[in-house]
């Protein structure tokens, strides 16, 4: 699925530098290794983390990483408010990207290990890619609204669709 693309207008730099500079404060605050976590995270090198956290440069985080990072580096009400304020000063059209997709929340699982750092960090980051578009496609609004799922998240009985009760047919 294609993500929503947004035509480039000219970002203020001063609002760039500000919400990266709150990102910044956040993550020396926190213990080391929150930039490592973030990195895997996102599936991209330490590298990336530093360079969307450094003010100098004008490289936007991109809108669809804020919640993942916001969520590792567990941002207090007033940082948040403060990150995102800036955030939607710079790029106001992104924000509403960020308003719309469905809040994230950790949830583990065991993998193999491969035996192979570099191969077990593939499996991991294609992984969170699938989740992610997995995400973006579950989300999607829908014209008949029937997903097989109950309001709750329980699967419904539908022809042809496994559900988790057993029958007896």
């Amino acid at each position: 699925m294609a993500e929503a693309r947004v035509s480039a207008e000219p970002d203020n730099a001063e609002a760039v530098a500000r919400y990266k500079s709150v990102l910044r404060q956040v993550l020396d605050a926190r213990p080391s290794g929150t930039r490592q976590r973030i990195a895997s995270a996102l599936g991209k090198n330490r590298s990336f983390v530093s360079q969307i956290a450094n003010p100098s440069y004008s490289t936007p985080i991109p809108a669809r990483h804020l919640d993942l990072i916001m969520e590792i580096c567990h941002f207090s009400p007033a940082e948040k408010t403060a990150f995102l304020d800036a955030y939607a000063e710079a790029h106001p059209r992104r924000i509403s990207l960020v308003e719309a997709r469905p809040k994230v929340r950790p949830h583990t699982i065991f993998l193999p290990d491969f035996g192979d750092a570099e191969r077990n960090n593939k499996v991991d980051v294609l992984i969170g890619d699938f989740v992610l578009k997995l995400i973006d496609l579950v989300a999607a609004p829908d014209d008949d609204d029937d997903d097989g799922f109950a309001k709750d998240g329980a699967a419904q009985k539908t022809p042809g669709r496994l559900t988790d009760e057993k029958t007896d047919q």
